[in-house]
């Protein structure tokens, strides 16, 4: 199973909140996602009319040669949620320090869902405990497999 990943979401935020939802795409970003293409790095959710959308990833054609001259890679992308989520989305959305950020974009029974998270960002002490904390546990797995 490929999994395209937001590395820098937990090290960037705290997630206070997660919500796995649908998301509208095109056959040619289908396959390539389950290729392993596509960057979520920069991306954010935004809530327009009652609908949320992907703002800012870029998905990448499957191949490039058989792609329309019209495609766009980083296009808004409409994300299915209920609208009990959209409305709670859309609360953090106006609330002061928090963003909502994609965590990652994964298939599930032939179609291609994802993870979202309302978060808030983390202080420079606190990105560097979870540095100092990583390292911890990278050292101990280091000491016991020794």
């Amino acid at each position: 199973m490929s999994y395209i990943v937001n590395k820098k979401a937990h090290f960037d935020y705290e997630i206070l909140e997660k919500f796995v939802g649908g998301i509208e795409l095109i056959g040619i970003e289908v396959k390539s996602i389950k290729n392993n293409q596509g960057s979520l790095l920069g991306a954010h959710v935004g809530i327009r009319g009652g609908e949320a959308f992907l703002l800012g990833s870029d998905i990448p054609p499957y191949q490039m040669t058989n792609t329309p001259e019209s495609y766009e890679r980083t296009r808004a992308r409409k994300l299915l949620l209920t609208k009990k989520e959209i409305k709670t989305l859309a609360d953090a959305e106006s609330k002061k320090g928090t963003t909502i950020i994609p965590i990652s974009l994964f298939p599930k029974a032939n179609k291609i869902k994802i993870e979202i998270g309302i978060a808030r960002g983390k202080k420079k002490f606190d990105k560097r405990e979870s540095i100092k904390k990583r390292d911890g546990e990278r050292e101990m797995r280091r000491d016991i497999k020794a």
